[in-house]
């Protein structure tokens, strides 16, 4: 665009107020990435918000070059970097770790000195889990936020914040925090305007002075957390003036649904990641995208409109910050889930990443059969994504585990879907014959006997049953149990991520029991403050810390010797001849061929050797007991053992 006519569809005299602002030669970048947003951008806006599409262009531009104009220096080489290397999350060296700060080192001031744990780890990418001001008292464990633009107190400040960024910029990591894109807190300042009648928020919520609307709206719309916030919206009486009204509140009564249909809600959000995104932030996981547009009759999720809300914030976003990337939170079934990721009929940039939702619930779906067939069905089915786009592979987060197994991948495995998810349920609760875990239900439902589960990966796999019992071999196979799921996540491609805690095995912590505020929720046993006593002990091999913290380390070190791990092709499940072994192959265009296998029985299983190692043109690159041995023209995988394998 720098050098021809300026393009009609910009504001009058736009490319002269680039240049003023951004000088010649970021003025002439600037622009050049205005010219191959805005087919997609014009596209979206005019979807979204009609013959008002043009004005609110012209905001959405000059919101971001504002927020180019303000861009710190040390960033833009960052931007310059990636935009030479679009695709630098793809790398097999970036991989993730994801805490709460409190949790792990007490405050922001104190973290950069504990940097040389997670760089110990092979850590590029550290998520720290909601940190911006939330409400006092109630708040979602820091989902309600009142203020996008400063930390929570208790954790430090937004100056602590920059700092963090920059030394984790100084070590070649990047940092990636929850955005709330659905709601505020009661308590924002555009909450707290719209109820007073500033007509700069009006629009900004949605409030009806009588049941009648809500009750239509509900009788479509399943409740989030029916036991303690029925329904979707809340009386509040200050509303419409004084005289009351219900306002929409999806998740808790004090989370207020902002009206994206009102364009002044997309340009204020705009302007507070751009803002965030000035202050270090390098990737933004934007939190409950399926809820973000509502539509009569309709379950108010994964509509049209929540996809071109995000390629449009995406699009303005990075003419600011070219180096800034989004992770779609959406925990969704796979087909809805992959459209987070551009793929459309037509693709359009959207989210770089999403959570790999599915392979977590299919490992340890898997774990707990000795059976991968169920695995092999719903991954085999799965849509592929975009090549710009990765996944983020992870075996535990901070959340609960909601069986996501579909009655039709179920059945077409000879399973009943309803049986299964209970018996995985009893399972991992402890309760089921044989069970070496050690979680808990969480929000179970007596009477429809849906549930999900909390526990942390340690406990889940057997190392605190094993330990209570003083039992040794007990320990091993909770172990190699512990290493095969992570080897999955580690080889399967794009971004695999280590919840704090795990990289010690740390086991489920009821010490959140003392909280009032957090008892109610047994979710917090798997979120433990990081034992770092323990962590003095990983460096003795000896102890179970040392065992998987080395295991961890040898998988990441092996990951960042295989380009084929490029996170830009994906994995294809294949039968191998055993219903036990998971085995997947990734084939990269320019990097090669990467299969691995993953035995979830605990006995020896065997698979085709030629499936497996390309008619033996394949390398082991990696695996739990050396060289598998080839018997009779199959590779035999040892119980709870895995082996990756490349072409040279």
């Amino acid at each position: 665009m720098s050098g021809g006519a300026e393009d009609s569809r910009l504001p009058v005299g736009f490319a002269g107020e680039v240049a003023t602002a951004l000088g010649a030669e970021e003025a002439d970048a600037f622009l050049t990435r205005v010219g191959l947003a805005l087919p997609d951008l014009t596209a979206a806006l005019t979807g979204l918000y009609g013959d008002r599409a043009g004005d609110v262009l012209a905001r959405g531009l000059r919101t971001a070059l504002a927020a180019a104009a303000e861009r710190p220096a040390p960033l833009r080489r960052i931007d310059r970097r990636r935009e030479i290397d679009p695709g630098w999350f793809q790398s097999p060296g970036v991989q993730g770790y994801v805490c709460y700060v409190d949790r792990f080192c007490g405050t922001l001031r104190e973290l950069p000195a504990r940097l040389d744990h997670l760089q110990d780890l092979g850590t590029t990418y550290l998520h720290l889990m909601p940190l911006l001001r939330p409400r006092e008292g109630e708040n979602d464990g820091g989902y309600a936020v009142a203020d996008y633009r400063a930390v929570d107190p208790r954790l430090g400040t937004m100056a602590d914040l920059e700092a963090v960024a920059a030394a984790l910029h100084g070590r070649g990591m990047s940092l990636c925090i929850d955005l709330v894109l659905n709601h505020t807190a009661r308590e924002h300042p555009w909450a707290r305007g719209w109820l007073a009648g500033d007509p700069a928020y009006a629009g900004f919520y949605t409030a009806y002075p009588d049941r009648a609307e809500p009750d239509a709206w509900d009788a479509t719309i399943p409740e989030v957390f029916p036991d303690r916030a029925p329904g979707s919206f809340t009386w509040v009486p200050e509303a419409l003036g004084g005289a009351g009204g219900w306002v929409w509140t999806t998740f808790w009564p004090y989370q207020w649904d902002l009206d994206y249909a009102n364009p002044e809600v997309a340009l204020a959000v705009l302007g507070e990641i751009t803002w965030l995104a000035n202050r270090g932030v390098d990737v933004f996981r934007m939190d409950a995208v399926p809820f973000m547009w509502k539509r009569r009759g309709t379950d108010c999720q994964n509509q049209p409109e929540a996809h071109l809300l995000l390629q449009v914030l995406h699009a303005l976003t990075r003419l600011a910050a070219p180096g800034v990337v989004f992770k779609a939170e959406a925990i969704v079934a796979p087909d809805d889930l992959v459209r987070y990721l551009g793929a459309h009929e037509r693709e359009r940039p959207e989210c770089e990443l999403a959570y790999h939702n599915q392979l977590m619930v299919l490992l340890w779906s898997s774990l707990a059969t000795g059976d991968v067939r169920l695995a092999r069905q719903s991954l085999g089915g799965m849509r592929p994504i975009p090549r710009t786009t990765t996944w983020c592979t992870y075996v535990r987060g901070h959340d609960d585990i909601g069986w996501a197994v579909t009655d039709t991948d179920a059945a077409a495995v000879g399973l009943d879907g309803f049986a299964h998810r209970r018996f995985l349920n009893d399972f991992y609760a402890g309760r089921f014959p044989g069970s070496f875990a050690r979680g808990a239900l969480f929000q179970e439902n007596e009477a429809t006997g849906d549930a999900r589960i909390s526990g942390t990966t340690a406990s889940l796999c057997g190392v605190e049953a094993a330990l209570e019992a003083g039992d040794d071999a007990a320990l091993d196979a909770a172990v190699r149990r512990f290493v095969l799921l992570h080897a999955v996540a580690y080889g399967f491609g794009g971004i695999p991520l280590l919840f704090s805690g795990d990289e010690l095995a740390q086991r489920n912590d009821a010490g959140y029991l003392a909280d009032p505020e957090l008892a109610p929720d047994n979710r917090w046993m798997h979120r433990p403050p990081l034992d770092w006593a323990a962590a003095a002990r990983a460096a003795d091999p000896a102890t179970v810390e040392g065992r998987v913290c080395a295991a961890l380390r040898e998988l990441g070190a092996a990951r960042r010797s295989l380009p084929s791990l490029t996170g830009d092709v994906g994995a294809e499940p294949l039968d191998a001849g055993s219903d036990a072994v998971l085995v997947w192959r990734r084939r990269h265009p320019r990097h090669g061929t990467f299969v691995g296998v993953a035995n979830v029985a605990a006995g020896p299983a065997s698979v085709d050797a030629d499936t497996v190692t390309g008619l033996g043109t394949f390398t082991q690159v990696h695996g739990s007991d050396g060289v598998l041995p080839v018997a009779d023209g199959r590779v035999v995988v040892p119980g709870h053992g895995f082996a990756w394998y490349a072409e040279g």
